[in-house]
């Protein structure tokens, strides 16, 4: 039980951190990239560990569904937020991922026989709302190139929640084996197979540059980001309640925003605290039980 509340802190601290990494990348390389070489790079170790634990692959049969996972998850689900991290400062983009409990619950009523709207599911998609009003207000009045960019970041964060609420209410309804462990390593591969293509495709190669700190934050998002936290997350979900490892959702965007204020300077507002607190206030509401 220690180890996993060890797994617990690990992915409330590291995903949290995260962020202020993406932000860092971003100054040299460019949106896809970033993604691509996170993603294969956290894959082929995850396969390494896998394989040199006597463990196997999944089987060819889960192949088409690993990719589908991959590309809602990673690509749409992580991709996306990384884009938008050029315009968007990394502990907001944090909080407004927050949000994602608020998608996770619509799509959820959309679906054959899902769930119907409680009174308190409702009052806290209400809340959660007015937070991001609060937030994205300013940038909707002021017009201008910057405040468009701003918008179209925000709206990408929002995809990314869709992409990620959408892949895990698909992995929840479809066997991907016993062992989650070598599916996330696939599942992770085929996501950096398919954003360094896009890449690839794109030209982007000829636009990296590595910098110290780029190259730092890259390596530091594929070993820790998604190698280490992802394992840990998945080690913490069998052994400690779900609800409890959900709280991690809080925890990350207070660390994002602390790191983004301290050390990239980003602002922190009363505004923007007022926000995160409606938006955070609405989620614990939605996901009370």
């Amino acid at each position: 039980m220690t180890l996993a509340w060890v797994a617990f802190v690990t992915v409330c601290v590291v995903w949290g951190t995260t962020y202020l990494a993406i932000r860092v990348a971003l100054e040299s390389v460019p949106v896809l990239l970033v993604a691509g070489l996170r993603w294969m790079a956290a894959g082929l170790m995850l396969c390494g560990v896998v394989l040199a634990s006597g463990r196997r692959l999944p089987a060819r049969r889960l192949w088409g569904p690993l990719i589908l996972l991959g590309f809602l998850m990673n690509i749409i689900g992580n991709g996306f937020v990384v884009y938008a991290q050029q315009y968007v400062p990394s502990g907001l983009t944090a909080v407004l991922i927050a949000i994602t409990p608020f998608w996770s619950a619509l799509i959820e009523r959309l679906l054959p026989n899902g769930e119907r709207f409680s009174k308190q599911a409702l009052t806290g998609l209400t809340i959660g709302f007015a937070g991001i009003v609060v937030l994205v207000w300013p940038e909707m009045t002021r017009g201008g190139a910057g405040g468009a960019a701003f918008l179209l970041g925000v709206v990408a964060i929002q995809i990314a929640c869709i992409g990620w609420v959408i892949g895990t209410s698909y992995a929840k309804r479809h066997e991907l084996g016993d062992d989650p462990f070598p599916s996330a390593a696939l599942q992770m591969v085929f996501s950096g197979i398919m954003l360094l293509a896009l890449a690839t495709a794109q030209g982007d190669w000829a636009a990296l540059s590595f910098t110290p700190r780029s190259l730092a934050a890259i390596v530091y998002l594929s070993l820790a980001g998604s190698f280490v936290a992802y394992s840990a997350y998945i080690y913490a979900i069998q052994h400690l309640p779900l609800s409890t490892v959900s709280l991690y959702a809080y925890i990350n965007p207070i660390i994002a925003v602390a790191l983004g204020t301290a050390l990239l300077g980003e602002p922190l507002s009363t505004r923007i605290a007022l926000a995160a607190g409606l938006v955070l206030a609405g989620t614990w509401i939605v996901g009370r039980r």
